[in-house]
């Protein structure tokens, strides 16, 4: 049981809460599957930033506002 939570926690609740996925309404042909890859790699490149005082989702919100800190989170993809 714990496992499956740890599952949720860690990879569905931050694609539903911070990019808002069980809200996409891509249903034709491979739409969804690409967004799903695009979502998982913003993920991944948003946690791979070694700023760890800024949560997910303000790592998101600066680099949308922010076109230098975003650079800066994808020079740091590992």
């Amino acid at each position: 049981m714990r496992q499956h939570w740890g599952i949720e926690n860690g990879l569905h609740w931050p694609l539903d809460v911070l990019l808002d996925e069980d809200l996409s309404r891509s249903r034709k042909d491979n739409a969804p599957a690409n967004l799903a890859v695009l979502r998982r790699l913003a993920l991944n490149v948003a946690r791979s930033h070694p700023d760890a005082k800024t949560s997910l989702r303000g790592k998101f919100k600066r680099a949308g506002w922010d076109e230098a800190f975003l650079f800066d989170m994808l020079r740091h993809m590992r």
